[in-house]
């Protein structure tokens, strides 16, 4: 059984049992997160598929860490005119834990 979910204006394959990072969200530490915006819901071979959201169908998660990503950095350069800007970024990412598909 899994799921397509969307937090963070991205969209994530859960199984149950399966630990993933996605896009950081406000939590404790080993506090449950429950995601309402589920996309697909594959049970057993019956796929059903929501319009935009499946109603009454939920993720349940725990959160197990927050934490920053390693830094990416962003170099532009034009040759020959002088301009060099170098920027970097770190994202901030969560770790969780699927509990439950239902």
């Amino acid at each position: 059984m899994f799921a397509v979910i969307e937090t963070g204006a991205k969209q994530y394959i859960f199984e149950a049992g399966t630990i993933i990072d996605i896009e950081k969200i406000e939590g404790d530490i080993n506090s449950e997160i429950v995601f309402d915006r589920v996309l697909l819901l594959n049970k057993e071979g019956s796929v059903s598929v929501g319009q935009p959201y499946l109603a009454n169908t939920q993720v349940k998660a725990r959160i197990l860490n927050q934490y920053k990503d390693d830094k990416v950095i962003v170099f532009k350069f034009k040759p020959k005119t002088g301009y060099k800007k170098k920027a970097g970024h770190r994202q901030h990412l969560t770790t969780i834990k699927v509990e439950s598909i239902g």
